[in-house]
């Protein structure tokens, strides 16, 4: 009876030690898959993804020759106003849209008005965000679905500048109209309501509603990014 009660003994002591040198259970190969799936499944859920619309395309088309235009008018002052050597032929209609908005004109110009050249420079700071956002969706973008996507960090990156360059162009239109509001109408409050509906409010009006629509647009997709990349952080 004592032998069998020692070997029972012995025999309880040595599985404890028996068992612990026995090598780690391993996850099965069914749930390696499923963690597999489901970080692929976070990862894509996840990932930014960003097509401009038809309509950003065609207002960019427009818009951004204009703008070139208009800087190059404004910053290479007196040169491209009316009697200047580069006025003919590439700035010859600022002669008329000068005597429309004097901010233009030679009256802002001979008062030292440092509006127009600061506005004009915030104009070739935006037009390079938005040409970078152009060529990076012209040249390093990826074909899904037929259409042409800006994706990953560099997508979003483009993507982003795209959109400040709009709210830029806002802001400063916003507040080119407010200029003209507070003081009075000095620069345009000489032209009858005809002209000043077609020549003024009309052309600036037009940099009211683009930018607006390209901030809805491009905000948009950002938004539903960062939507994306919470629930997939969350899950």
């Amino acid at each position: 009876m004592v032998t069998t009660r020692a070997s029972s003994s012995r025999a309880a002591s040595v599985e404890p030690s028996f068992a612990s040198s026995l090598p780690p259970a391993t996850p099965s190969a069914k749930r390696i898959a499923r963690s597999k799936s489901n970080k692929s499944s976070s990862s894509s859920a996840s990932a930014f993804s960003h097509a401009p619309t038809t309509a950003t395309l065609v207002w960019l088309a427009v818009s951004l020759p204009l703008v070139i235009w208009d800087t190059g008018y404004v910053l290479l002052r007196p040169l491209s106003m009316p009697g200047g050597s580069l006025h003919w032929p590439v700035w010859a209609p600022y002669k008329l849209y000068g005597e429309v908005d004097h901010i233009y004109g030679w009256k802002a110009f001979h008062a030292g008005n440092g509006f127009t050249s600061a506005q004009g420079l915030l104009n070739a700071i935006e037009t390079l965000m938005y040409l970078w956002y152009l060529a990076a969706w012209l040249f390093s973008s990826k074909t899904e679905g037929g259409a042409r996507v800006l994706s990953g960090r560099g997508g979003a990156r483009a993507t982003l500048f795209g959109y400040a360059a709009a709210v830029m162009t806002l802001s400063k239109t916003v507040l080119y109209w407010a200029n003209e509001y507070y003081s009075g109408f000095d620069n345009i409050g000489h032209n009858p309501l005809n002209d000043l509906i077609l020549l003024w409010i009309i052309p600036n009006g037009a940099w009211l509603v683009g930018p607006t629509y390209m901030i809805w647009s491009i905000g948009g997709d950002l938004i539903n990014s960062l939507n994306s990349t919470s629930r997939s952080k969350r899950d």
